[in-house]
């Protein structure tokens, strides 16, 4: 089994796991739980030998199979059949027998009897390793994680992501260890095989430690949590299931903080009884033991617990497109001898929500990486959005003119006034003439027939008139329409 003592774990100068010390024995079906980045996964690589700790020592007895997050390591020319028996070793076996069986059907003299007694070693070690019964419980296993004998037959380069894995899951299961590592092992598996997989756990005779977002397999499965707690970078290790851990976990938590404040506060007495003291010179020595105490106190008090900080994400503005922002025509992919899709065309319109479907092995990532532009299709191409250049310039920097529509229905868009003293205006009432943004303050009965009014906020006076029209127009900032505001008639 696994035994780990005193290890400590690092991701660059921030520290993951320190001083932790837990044991993987027969039978202990551990729940590895804790926030993203607690170091579940690098924890798990070193238990199973592909990582190095910081610190401390990890011991193995037994044999233990791991299932990464992403296998893609081995050999990807071999078929998948012989990547699940490869776990017992019963691959190169099936070869080396299918290889003197030719020599025997072929060979004359020595070479024929020395192939045929190869064959009967080979044989006899092939069924002390479970023979044709491990054979077909390997077919067994792949059938539940719906790996029908179609996908066995191929190599491992032309079947898909989840695919490969569901390959690797059922090559951990079939190596019958001692020990299993499986991290997420439900990704890319169907709600049957999910299921499947749950009671295969629950009858597992040996350990394992598995890392899981599917509350409900950790909550049937597990008799053990193992707790990362990424703030004090310790492993809290709970001897009971799924819900008993999580009511004792919150139990743990408050007596923390309670015991956190009592000793506060005791700190806090002894300290100040020890200034007290101070003042005498007979009880010096009585006020710095005191002190000492109220430090020794605080020091063995745990860190403060802080809450999870979660990322704010802010992704910046797309750039302008079209209606249509991507099309596709005619996509293809095969890998191999098997075709995924063939003729594919598909239009996604500007605020679509596309939800792609299918069986393992369908294609979805494939598309999906075809449309990114990280593979190339077999024939076919993606068709991006063609942007013109008026939908990249900003609306308010585009030039407007003047149109026939009435300026009263726009967001009252602010002329420039040209305005001068007129004849009848008086020294005292008027300045000389000048420009403003605003039109003056005219006599009523002195405005140009024809002319929209225009609202003050007083009376206005008078003695004097504006004798110009408006001679630039600027548009408002408020509006959203594309149409121009134009005064009601050309003047």
């Amino acid at each position: 089994m696994i035994s780990a003592s005193g290890i400590e774990l690092r991701a660059g100068a921030r520290v993951l796991i320190e001083n932790a010390t837990f044991r993987v024995a027969k039978g202990d079906r551990i729940g590895l739980v804790g926030r993203n980045g607690a170091g579940k996964t690098t924890l798990t690589k070193c238990l199973a030998g592909e990582g190095i700790p910081a610190g401390g020592q990890i011991a193995r007895s037994g044999e233990v199979g791991y299932l990464p997050q992403d296998p893609r390591t081995g050999d990807l020319d071999v078929l998948a059949r012989d990547r699940v028996l490869s776990a017992r070793g019963l691959d190169v076996l099936l070869r080396k027998m299918r290889e003197n069986e030719q020599r025997i059907a072929n060979g004359q003299g020595a070479t024929r009897e020395k192939a045929l007694k190869q064959y009967e070693r080979q044989e006899t070690e092939f069924l002390t390793k479970g023979g044709y019964a491990a054979e077909a419980e390997a077919a067994t296993i792949a059938a539940a994680l719906n790996l029908p004998d179609r996908v066995l037959g191929q190599p491992l380069h032309t079947l898909s992501g989840g695919q490969r894995r569901r390959i690797e899951l059922a090559r951990i299961l079939f190596s019958d260890a001692d020990t299993l590592l499986l991290d997420e092992p439900t990704n890319h598996l169907d709600a049957d095989s999910i299921i499947w997989l749950r009671d295969y756990l629950k009858t597992y005779r040996g350990g394992f430690i598995v890392i899981s977002h599917d509350v409900d397999l950790v909550e049937t499965v597990v008799n053990k949590v193992f707790y990362l707690d990424a703030n004090r970078a310790q492993i809290d290790v709970y001897n009971m299931g799924w819900k008993l851990y999580q009511q004792q976990r919150e139990a743990d938590e408050k007596r923390r903080k309670r015991e956190r404040a009592n000793a506060e506060k005791k700190a806090a007495a002894l300290h100040s009884q020890a200034d007290k003291m101070r003042a005498k010179a007979t009880k010096t020595v009585a006020a710095q033991n005191m002190a000492r105490r109220a430090d020794k106190l605080l020091s063995g008090l745990e860190a403060v617990r802080q809450s999870d900080k979660v990322a704010k994400l802010r992704f910046p503005d797309p750039a302008p497109c079209g209606k249509t922002p991507l099309m596709a025509e005619g996509l293809s992919k095969s890998y191999g001898s098997l075709e995924i899709f063939t003729d594919v065309d598909l239009a996604i319109d500007k605020g679509s929500r596309v939800v792609i479907l299918g069986l393992n092995g369908a294609g979805k990532t494939t598309l999906l990486r075809l449309l990114g532009g990280v593979e190339q299709p077999d024939t076919g191409e993606v068709v991006p959005a063609t942007v013109s250049s008026s939908a990249t310039t900003p609306r308010s920097t585009r030039p407007w003119t003047p149109s026939a529509r009435s300026w009263r229905t726009c967001a009252r868009p602010r002329p420039t006034w040209t305005w001068s003293r007129s004849a009848r205006c008086s020294a005292r009432s008027c300045s000389p003439a000048t420009t403003s943004t605003s039109p003056p303050r005219c006599s009523p009965a002195a405005r140009r027939p024809g002319w929209p009014s225009p609202r003050w906020s007083s009376p206005p006076p008078t003695s004097c008139c504006w004798t110009s029209r408006p001679t630039t127009w600027t548009r408002p900032a408020a509006r959203r329409s594309s149409a121009p505001c134009a005064p009601t008639r050309a003047r």
